[in-house]
């Protein structure tokens, strides 16, 4: 872990008179446009779509007097003197060649809302990896509310960032979710604390490799002043953390499923436990709750719950406080949420694990599974997933347009496992995946839907999925 002398850049910067290109509409580019625009600067809106909403957006902006381009997100406007983008924009882009080509620096939406900061702005406990962010950072700002602390859960979480930081509401910290795509827009991002959860293969048509994906998720760890909280299990997280620039004093602080060590946060006999945030650390260790606090007690899920009491005791939340958040911590639809018992079977929706590597902690969570699965697999192989899971199915029944790459991995590594393939696309799909589920499962199985796949192929998001789960489950028990 490298020290340095990091001084945050978020001081305020002058827009007054500048010449700035916001690239996107959306969750990010309007509320962008509206702050940049209220500081005076002259504003410009480019947009890929000219569709109904796009369009009525455009009207917004240019009520305030703000330039709307629809229908032209490449071309990059004569005068820019700086580029704010959503984070979904591709960095290859001819948008982004243009203002590279012309020395004009490209920040996102994130950056913005650290250099509108203020000098006495709530610090940041940022949170990313490729899984688990979400309930992460909603679990740390149960804690932290339970500390009796100002705090929102931010960021990629729904909750504008620009909205928190430039909002009346005045904060004691923020809860950030960060994504890849966000970090990559976010030089000068300076967290107080923060937390890479893991790292498995995604997005890479986006970032382009591995290696440029990993690259932009360490940003995190950049100029931290009190922890990079790695996962132990995860060799990758605690790389990043050495190869990072932090302030004098940073600690490393790991987080793992077993006994911890020094400096680490772990699990004895049930307890979490902090051997990191203690006094005589090499001998002593603080009890924080039961694995029993936490909802549902998956193993990715404790993972997170450690990550998130990493991160509070960071920040000095007493123990007391990492309890009671963890109690009363319900995490979103969607995610290993129980639906139903039907003839001592357990119907489990986790439409959320829509890639590999969230359907392997997902399948590791239950001892005997009819799996549902399937979609867009966004590039993805399938072989390490079903090799790792094979020993706990009990059946499996696939669905969605790359259905035959886990057939032909489930043919390849659990050729004993009996496999229902779907071959339909229509509204009655998902009714049918668990008529056959039902069938191949036995008193004790879960019915799990984990697809390892996106759903835009026959669903329009992983919500519309996992209710459409739902509702055939309770179908079945009518």
């Amino acid at each position: 872990m490298g020290s340095g002398q990091v001084t945050s850049t978020s001081g305020l910067f002058d827009f007054q008179g500048k010449h700035v290109t916001v690239a996107g509409l959306g969750v990010s580019g309007v509320p962008a446009a509206k702050a940049l625009h209220a500081r005076g600067a002259a504003v410009t809106v480019v947009n890929d779509g000219d569709d109904a909403r796009a369009r009525e957006q455009a009207a917004e902006l240019e009520a305030l007097g703000i330039t709307v381009r629809l229908g032209d997100g490449s071309t990059l406007p004569e005068g820019t003197e700086l580029v704010v983008t959503a984070p979904g924009w591709q960095p290859g882009k001819p948008l982004f060649l243009a203002a590279g080509q012309a020395g004009v620096p490209v920040w996102g939406d994130v950056e913005l809302a650290w250099r509108l900061r203020g000098p006495d702005a709530a610090p940041w406990l940022a949170v990313t990896g490729t899984n688990g962010k979400t309930t992460t950072v909603q679990m740390l700002a149960s804690i932290l509310k339970a500390a009796g602390l100002r705090t929102a859960a931010v960021g990629n979480i729904g909750v504008s960032l620009l909205d928190a930081v430039l909002g009346e509401e005045e904060y004691d910290v923020l809860a950030v979710e960060l994504s890849s795509y966000q970090l990559h827009w976010a030089p000068s991002l300076r967290a107080h604390s923060a937390a890479v959860l893991n790292l498995a293969p995604d997005h890479l048509d986006w970032h382009g490799s591995m290696e440029a994906y990993a690259r932009d998720k360490g940003r995190i760890y950049e100029g931290n002043k009190v922890a990079c909280v790695y996962n132990v299990a995860d060799r990758a997280t605690e790389d990043l953390v050495r190869e990072a620039d932090v302030e004098e004093g940073c600690r490393a602080i790991g987080f793992t499923l077993g006994a911890p060590g020094p400096s680490q946060l772990g699990v004895v006999d049930g307890i979490l436990v902090d051997r990191a945030f203690v006094e005589n650390r090499q001998k002593n260790a603080q009890e924080l709750a039961e694995v029993s606090d936490i909802h549902p007690p998956a193993p990715h899920n404790i993972a997170n719950a450690l990550a998130a009491a990493a991160l509070a005791r960071a920040f000095g939340v007493p123990a007391t406080a990492v309890r009671d958040g963890l109690r009363a911590f319900r995490p979103d639809a969607h995610r290993i949420a129980h639906v139903a018992d039907l003839d001592g079977v357990a119907y489990v929706d986790d439409s959320k694990a829509t890639n590999t590597h969230a359907a392997e902690a997902s399948l590791a969570a239950y001892e005997s599974i009819v799996w549902i699965a399937g979609g867009l697999a966004k590039g993805a192989t399938f072989d390490e997933l079903v090799a790792n899971s094979a020993k706990r199915l009990r059946g499996a029944v696939l669905i969605g347009a790359d259905r035959a790459l886990i057939r032909d991995a489930l043919a390849r590594h659990a050729p004993e496992v009996p496999v229902v393939d779907l071959d339909r696309t229509d509204t009655g799909a998902m009714l049918q995946a668990v008529t056959e589920a039902r069938r191949l499962a036995r008193p004790g199985d879960t019915v799990l839907l984990a697809p390892a796949c996106a759903s835009m192929d026959m669903f329009t998001n992983y919500n519309q999925r996992g209710d459409a789960f739902a509702a055939a489950v309770r179908e079945l028990g009518a």
